[in-house]
């Protein structure tokens, strides 16, 4: 029986995202921070935030380039990707998240309602009552679950 690899996350962008230039693709990275609040033993509340390293490749980074910034919440579904590289004559590995699908969520950080969507960051009129439908991008075909 094949296994599945597939991770959802919702979290907050770290940073600016980083894009590469390739000759037939482009790529865009950038860290995600998730939290989980909890009481301890003494029933202080406790928050715990991990960092996950997030890849996109392909079209989608265009989408990236234009939307997502530092403090951005988005909603990621990908698969893990462990890959190993040399530093100082080590061998070091990262496990990274290959998006595969990206939804922008709420306004983050630094972000306006009139950064989210190219028809309003245009738009002069600030009126515009237009409800937000944050876009859902597809990096590539999903593979079909076996379940």
């Amino acid at each position: 029986m094949a296994g599945v690899n597939k991770v959802i996350l919702i979290g907050n962008v770290g940073k600016d995202p980083d894009i590469i230039s390739f000759e037939n693709s482009r790529k865009a990275t950038f860290p995600l921070a998730t939290s989980e609040k909890y009481k301890d033993r003494e029933g202080k509340s406790v928050e715990k935030t991990e960092w996950h390293n997030i890849v996109f490749w392909g079209p989608v980074v265009d989408v990236i380039e234009k939307y997502v910034r530092k403090g951005k919440q988005v909603f990621i579904e990908g698969k893990l990707a462990t890959r190993s590289y040399e530093k100082d004559g080590q061998t070091r590995y990262i496990t990274e998240v290959i998006g595969q699908n990206l939804t922008l969520l709420g306004s983050g950080l630094g972000g306006g309602q009139n950064s989210n969507t190219e028809s309003n960051s245009s738009s002069n009129n600030k009126e515009d009552n237009t409800p937000y439908v944050p876009p859902t991008v597809e990096s590539s075909p999903s593979d079909d679950l076996p379940f």
